[in-house]
């Protein structure tokens, strides 16, 4: 479904992202991990449109879009959540996700609207303000709810389990399982936390000062001499 051929990403004279390819199928849950400042953020900023790569190819489908905006993206099926989360101020829970609905598919259906709170455990909060009225946990709900609304194929999450304690992050990782087969899409993730990246993600992608550095199931990456060194400066860790 995506394909990232040789994606390079440059600021100026610092090269954040370099010449990286990766695929991610259909319904295929990826992990993608790496120390402070690997370029995993910047490499979702160049998925969802909010960066344009210096280089390369990125594909969905069979469609480059490489030179797409933003919306035409998330109308094409890719949608994304942020780590620290981002709600319209002055907007109510439900409102927000009418905005995002609207923005990445060009309708409005309330009863999908009702359906994703209803999955995500936001009903009883739909009229609330999301900027002042929700706990932490609600408003990285709210996030996955707002991604959801755009009706994506693939999913993009970064680093939604942040700052949630370790139940918090446990009831959360399930829900994400929940969704992934209720929707029936692709997902790629953003995750420090390896517990959650193995239990959840048939498959890991290691970044390491922008260089894809491992791809492979989570018990073979996690063991690799180079994943080890990229985050404790020993290979023998």
């Amino acid at each position: 479904m995506l394909k990232l051929e040789d994606i390079t990403i440059r600021f100026g004279g610092l090269t954040a992202v370099n010449a990286v390819n990766m695929e991610i199928g259909s319904h295929e849950v990826v992990g993608l991990v790496g120390p402070n400042g690997a370029g995993k953020t910047t490499l979702f900023n160049a998925i969802s449109g909010l960066v344009r790569p210096s280089s390369g190819r990125i594909i969905f489908g069979n469609e480059d879009i490489l030179k797409l905006p933003l919306h035409q993206r998330a109308r094409r099926g890719i949608g994304r959540s942020f780590q620290i989360p981002q709600p319209m101020h002055q907007l109510t829970v439900r409102e927000n996700l009418l905005v995002a609905q609207r923005f990445g598919t060009g309708k409005v259906d309330p009863y999908k609207i009702d359906e994703i709170m209803e999955f995500l455990n936001l009903s009883d909060k739909a009229d609330r303000n999301a900027a002042t009225e929700l706990a932490l946990t609600e408003l990285k709900a709210l996030e996955v709810a707002k991604a959801l609304a755009t009706e994506p194929r693939l999913l993009l999450l970064d680093e939604v389990l942040a700052g949630l304690e370790v139940t918090g992050k446990r009831r959360f990782m399930s829900m994400l399982k929940d969704l992934h087969q209720k929707y029936k899409l692709g997902i790629l993730i953003v995750e420090h936390d390896i517990e959650t990246i193995s239990a959840m993600c048939s498959r890991v992608c290691v970044l390491n000062f922008g260089q894809l550095i491992a791809n492979g199931p989570p018990e073979q990456v996690f063991r690799d001499p180079a994943v080890i060194k990229s985050y404790t400066g020993d290979s023998n860790a």
